[in-house]
């Protein structure tokens, strides 16, 4: 009976001997294991991770900044056991630093030893096969994750940095998994790693890429998922101040702000307010700790005039 399960169709046309087993048993599974790694995960995350395991297709995470995808790919690997290999994207990332290079230096010294031993033709044709062999090579991101033989995620961060060449090489990876070195031949994955492509929408991915991939859009969290985030990540807080701090970022969002806060801003917001030793935001607190938030004066000057001018906006 064919197998109706897409790994082993795309391990079969990988040339795999078998399907990459499988991370997750379910959605749930994804949720509790996720949690296990201080990583608060809702029913799209689970769902959209799970199914990425399942079909063996790569994620294309997209939201505001700060507000979690980077670190959704951490908390896969580590629930899974997984090594993380990170590509950072930023524009002029070429092939050499995303996929390979040779070791020029290391190649010039093997070259300098080969003339003292001679130099005739027969000499320099084996000197010239000798300095292109694999332990010239320097594997970047993603040849490591296609060549990796341990359990791997792949995260492709800020992918809508790139211009839309390197982007058509990510696009030919993500494919067929294996990489053509003209000097080597052809590397090929013997396993399929799970990969999370991020990206803050600073211009618009080709549509071939979105294809290929899951999409996953990751806003800012509701208030209580943001209190829960809170009372985990932030030690000694009290379920009040945690609810608190998340309502009034959430009044802060709603703002006409330059830049909202990121959940990694409002926990920092809650550790001062534990430091500081409160037990609920006072007029005061607000107003001396609102930089912790708020990153550009007018932001700031804003959110200060909206929060304070109203009686009992804070309670």
């Amino acid at each position: 009976m064919t197998s109706l399960d897409p790994r082993d169709e795309v391990a079969r046309r990988l040339g795999l001997r078998e399907a990459t087993p499988l991370r997750f048993a379910s959605p749930g599974d994804v949720r509790e294991r996720l949690a296990t790694r201080e990583y608060l995960s809702d029913d799209a995350i689970a769902s959209v991770v799970y199914l990425a395991d399942r079909l063996a297709k790569p994620v294309l995470v997209e939201g505001p900044a700060g507000t979690g995808k980077t670190s959704l790919a951490q908390a896969v690997a580590d629930a899974t056991g997984a090594r993380l290999i990170r590509l950072q994207c930023y524009e002029g990332l070429d092939e050499s630093k995303a996929l390979y290079e040779w070791n020029y230096r290391k190649q010039l010294l093997r070259i300098q030893a080969g003339r003292a031993e001679g130099s005739g033709p027969e000499e320099w044709s084996h000197l010239e096969e000798d300095i292109f062999a694999q332990e010239f090579l320097l594997t970047r991101p993603l040849l490591e994750a296609i060549s990796a033989t341990d359990p791997v995620v792949l995260l492709i961060d800020e992918v809508d940095r790139v211009e839309l060449e390197t982007e058509a090489l990510l696009l030919e990876i993500l494919s067929e998994y294996q990489v053509s070195i003209p000097e080597l031949g052809t590397v090929r994955a013997t396993q399929i790693p799970m990969v999370f492509l991020t990206s803050n929408n600073t211009r618009e991915l080709s549509e071939a890429l979105k294809r290929r991939c899951l999409y996953l859009y990751i806003g800012y969290p509701d208030v209580e998922r943001e209190r829960e985030i809170i009372e985990r990540r932030v030690p000694g807080i009290s379920t009040a101040l945690a609810d608190q701090v998340a309502r009034v970022v959430r009044t802060i969002r709603s703002m006409d702000l330059k830049k909202a806060p990121s959940v990694s801003e409002t926990l920092d917001w809650a550790r001062t307010l534990v430091i500081l030793g409160r037990e609920e935001i006072g007029d005061e607190d607000t107003a001396a700790t609102l930089h912790i938030l708020l990153k550009y004066q007018s932001d700031i000057e804003r959110a200060t005039k909206e929060l304070l001018g109203r009686p009992g906006s804070l309670a």
